[in-house]
């Protein structure tokens, strides 16, 4: 395999920890087009799979709805991520399975994201076999291009958890980690639908009340709706998170201070120019005057804390839960 002429480019982290606001920030570069969500929602056994792929089979991974979006989305619940327009001359709306790289990659990239969707199948159907890593660049490159871009950097929400699979398909890849305080990363993720539901589906937990071995279209209903309304306790995220982070930080074992470039989502939203000026260095972006200061522009401050606001036994809780994902990043700082 002979190398790529640039090296792939990603932005790495858990869910919540930020990286949609880095993405957007990094997109604000002329040369630069910021790829959102192509991973995360795809076939877990599917996407990194070893071997060749006929253009027409990652055509239609990529387009696979993901079940646990359909489910929050048909029930009524909404979140940013998702930025599909769902107007009234949209192909779908808010009840159908939407494909997956409908629900945020392409709506960044084109106002009319269905057109683009028949244009990026059509293009990826005409591919004849290759690997899959073959297949995203040649796409991404794609995607590049027709945005009048010269560089591509991906991001997917909770990719830190799957940086090894990345690495193994991308082995010159650059790749920037972005994190943010576990503690606040677990009470985003309890607010927020497609995580509250996912986590809980991850881990088996069945809200009290439920009858989880009803499988009726009723009873799958019911369980998916008590998982959207529930409250489950907060440590549940903060061992996800933890889990996730440990993993990825093994995984980063295998990068080099040139191919690995690890930022704190506060320093980022504290010193956004500073930040944002490191991350173009690191990722050998063409020379933008004014980018940096475009980038910051974005920037509203830090979030409003939420772990102040546990009561002691919480807060307690989801700190012990929080621990091994803490002493993962002490070990690699």
């Amino acid at each position: 395999m002979t190398a790529p002429a640039q090296p792939a480019r990603f932005v790495v982290g858990t869910g919540r920890c930020g990286s949609t606001l880095l993405s957007r920030m990094l997109a604000q570069h002329r040369e630069v087009v910021s790829l959102h969500e192509v991973f995360t929602g795809l076939d877990w056994g599917q996407r990194f799979a070893e071997g060749t792929r006929e253009g027409a089979e990652v055509a239609a991974l990529l387009a696979t709805p993901n079940q646990v979006m359909t489910d929050v989305l048909s029930r009524g619940y909404r979140a940013e991520e998702v930025t599909y327009p769902f107007r009234p001359q949209d192909r779908y709306s808010h009840s159908d399975p939407l494909p997956w790289i409908l629900v945020s990659t392409l709506p960044a990239l084109s106002e009319q994201p269905d057109a683009l969707f028949d244009l990026s199948m059509t293009w990826l159907q005409a591919r004849s076999s290759a690997p899959l890593a073959d297949h995203y660049r040649a796409l991404f490159a794609f995607w590049a291009t027709n945005a009048q871009a010269t560089v591509w950097i991906e991001r997917s929400g909770s990719s830190v958890d799957y940086l090894s699979d990345l690495l193994r398909l991308f082995p010159e890849a650059k790749v920037l980690h972005l994190y943010r305080d576990g503690r606040e990363v677990a009470l985003s993720m309890r607010e927020h639908p497609f995580y509250r539901l996912a986590v809980q589906l991850y881990y088996g937990k069945i809200p009290d009340g439920v009858d989880a071995a009803d499988d009726s279209v009723e009873g799958v209903d019911r369980l998916i709706r008590a998982w959207l309304e529930s409250e489950p306790p907060v440590e549940l995220f903060g061992q996800y998170w933890s889990e996730q982070l440990v993993r990825g930080l093994d995984a980063t074992q295998a990068l080099s201070d040139s191919t690995l470039l690890t930022v704190a989502f506060e320093d980022l939203v504290a010193q956004p120019e500073e930040v944002i000026a490191l991350a173009a260095d690191f990722f050998e972006l063409p020379r933008d005057s004014s980018f940096d200061r475009r980038a910051a522009d974005l920037v509203r401050g830090l979030p409003t804390t939420r772990f102040n606001l546990l009561d002691a036994a919480a807060a307690e809780a989801l700190t012990a839960a929080c621990a091994g994902g803490f002493a993962a990043l002490a070990r690699n700082a």
